[in-house]
């Protein structure tokens, strides 16, 4: 059983991230109302972290620590924790996953490394972190998407009961167009298990109307959410449209360098 030998406070640049962080976006807007919080009121409750050789290794609080970093404060309140690689990793997850900070498929990573790298089964794992074996195991069925999908429900594009029913697709290029079009005409998730039902059964799914091109009144909310639907399947990314007759404006989200770096060539955009 780990130990707890107690509490300190160090230099914020002694410490070093975990090998085994589940979180994969750290969204800057997020990180500086932390930094904001932690100017204002200070630091509510110390970041986790074991001895590694002359430095520190992160369990739990890496967006706490980079907050630090944010504010040039030179040093951080720690718990020192006394942790194996495995036990480690478990606790770094099971602190994301309290704190409810993880999307499903950082989640279902997390997961999957602890299965892989510390050689657990679903069961194991499980225990680990306190989650049902259930919850595991279909957490992990996530990873079966190709990245696509991946990335619909990572931005909350896709529920995770959307991904469950889209799993019964075999064919991955299928799934793409089947997801698509989930987003695009907003369907709940007992409208796409009918959809892929059909698409099993060999019968022609309904066919949806392609939406005409026409003037929008600012009043016009269908339209407009139709138009926002369609952007964001065809982006993969979130996307706001705010519309009047004489102007408006369309607002794109995205996680971090990569999404941007990849909405951008989906625009024909080069950064």
């Amino acid at each position: 059983m780990p130990s707890f030998p107690g509490f300190a406070e160090i230099a914020v640049s002694l410490i070093v991230p975990s090998p085994y962080q589940a979180r994969r976006e750290i969204s800057p807007a997020q990180l500086s109302e932390l930094a904001e919080s932690i100017r204002s009121e200070g630091l509510l409750q110390p970041i986790v972290v074991r001895k590694a050789g002359d430095k520190y290794e992160l369990i739990a609080g890496e967006r706490r620590w980079r907050a630090f970093q944010l504010l040039k404060i030179k040093t951080i309140p720690v718990r020192l924790h006394e942790a194996s690689n495995a036990s480690s990793a478990a606790l770094g997850l099971i602190e994301n996953l309290q704190r409810e900070g993880l999307n499903p498929l950082e989640e279902a990573y997390g997961y999957a490394s602890l299965i892989r790298d510390f050689d657990l089964t679903q069961e194991a794992a499980s225990e680990r972190v306190g989650k049902g074996r259930a919850s595991v195991a279909n957490a992990l069925r996530l990873l079966s998407l190709d990245a696509e999908l991946q990335g619909y429900v990572a931005k909350g594009i896709l529920s995770v009961g959307h991904a469950k029913v889209l799993l019964g697709i075999e064919e991955p290029a299928q799934r793409a167009l089947i997801a698509r079009r989930v987003i695009e005409e907003g369907l709940s998730v007992r409208a796409t298990e009918k959809l892929v039902q059909a698409k099993k059964a060999g019968a022609p799914a309904p066919s949806a109307q392609a939406p005409a091109v026409r003037k929008l009144a600012a009043s016009d909310a269908s339209a407009v959410a139709g138009i926002e639907k369609r952007l964001t399947s065809h982006l993969g990314a979130r996307v706001a449209l705010q519309h009047t007759p004489k102007k408006g404006k369309i607002v794109i989200a995205y996680a971090g360098n990569d999404d941007l770096q990849r909405i951008l060539e989906k625009l024909g955009i080069e950064a």
